[in-house]
């Protein structure tokens, strides 16, 4: 049998879903199971952007369109930027792309070389290492301290620098722990792209998803305006709990958009243009539903990482923002994997080890508090019993 490519042998795909797989494994089997282990929203996509959906694909949008993306979902979006961000962007910055994880392969792909470096948060999102990795580059791993409220120290980046980087990747709010890097940060981490020359790659997915009053988000884009370093990578998965429609929508320099929408173009044709007028539908239209879906996160993660706090062997930060509690575990006297593995096989409880975000997760495990506060509540009982 002929031999996979070398760069294949290199990935290491999403392992949340793999642990998914494992759970639904278990409730065949008729176990209970409480899911904390995938970073979906428990909601249901808000009516009226189903509706347009809906609407849409009744009047005929099943066809190819171009691979840039809807003119109107283009436009919609640099008001959106304009709204959130400060500026507005020009259309030709803008592709609109079959959900966000495929603009991080987009990114990567068309900015970095065989050889080159880029640098990412550990514990950070899986995909990062594994798509560098792909595309023969170096990730070169920056440590989220817990003493620094794991927000990654612009510091610590500029001593990972070195003649062969070409990106930094950034993640705030952060998968897996929550933290939310303050503004001075977001500015240090912009200069050392610039003073540098390189790209700046801003994993904003859970920008809406920011918690109390002194806490506000801050994209490094406000600097360039997403003119020469800054490249956005957003969707409408977790703010719109829209994960199974697949739509995203990344801005960045407009060359640098131009090649990720000739890759996309040549790997998955469009998005699809039904896809698409739904969402813009999610950026037009009322915003109420989306705001109280936020709320409740805030509520869940206070009740979640308070009872957390009651277990022995286990202590947790209050993260800032996106859904994820990120416990230090290391009072248990197990290791991340050990430990999410007896939480599955005794209690039925799904979560992901910190090991699968990188070394750094090492005595941390991950909790998605997109569930119900009895959930919540169930499982936090049942740790309480069988830990204290």
């Amino acid at each position: 049998m002929p031999l996979p490519s070398i760069a294949a042998s290199r990935l290491t795909g999403q392992k949340m879903f793999q642990i998914l797989a494992q759970a639904q494994e278990l409730e065949r089997q008729g176990k209970e199971i409480i899911h904390f282990e995938i970073g979906e929203p428990d909601f249901n996509t808000p009516q009226n952007i189903i509706d347009n959906g809906i609407a849409a694909l009744k009047s005929g949008n099943t066809h190819y369109v171009n691979s840039m993306g809807l003119l109107e979902l283009r436009q919609e979006a640099t008001l959106t930027t304009m709204r959130s961000r400060g500026f507005k962007p020009d259309v030709s910055q803008v592709l609109v792309t079959p959900g966000a994880n495929i603009q991080i392969y987009l990114a990567i792909a068309c900015t970095v070389n065989p050889g080159d470096e880029v640098i990412i948060p550990d514990p950070g999102f899986v995909s990062y290492e594994s798509i560098t990795n792909y595309v023969g580059a170096t990730p070169v791993k920056v440590r989220l301290k817990e003493e620094n409220d794991f927000r990654i120290s612009p510091h610590d980046i500029k001593n990972a620098i070195t003649k062969k980087t070409k990106l930094i990747i950034i993640n705030s709010p952060s998968n897996p722990t929550g933290s939310v890097l303050r503004e001075n940060e977001i500015n240090e981490i912009f200069n050392l792209a610039k003073s540098h020359d390189i790209y700046i790659l801003s994993d904003e997915i859970y920008a809406r998803m920011i918690y109390g009053k002194d806490n506000k988000f801050v994209s490094p884009s406000r600097y360039d305006k997403c003119l020469e370093y800054s490249i956005i990578v957003n969707g409408f998965s977790k703010s719109y709990a829209m994960t199974g429609w697949r739509l995203g929508v990344v801005t960045g320099p407009s060359d640098v958009i131009r090649n990720m929408g000739l890759l996309l173009e040549t790997t998955l044709s469009c998005t699809p243009p039904f896809i698409q007028i739904a969402g813009i539908a999610a950026l037009r239209e009322s915003q109420e539903e989306i705001n109280s879906m936020v709320n409740t996160y805030e509520r869940r993660r206070n009740i979640l990482v308070n009872g957390l706090n009651g277990i022995r062997g286990f202590s947790c930060k209050l993260p800032q923002g996106a859904f994820y509690a990120f416990p230090n575990i290391v009072g248990t006297g197990l290791t991340s994997d050990k430990l999410s593995t007896l939480l599955m096989e005794e209690l039925g409880i799904i979560v992901s080890p910190g090991t699968i975000f990188g070394k750094g997760g090492e005595g941390y495990i991950r909790f998605c508090y997109a569930n119900s506060e009895s959930n919540i509540n169930k499982a936090l009982y049942k740790m309480n019993k069988f830990f204290n």
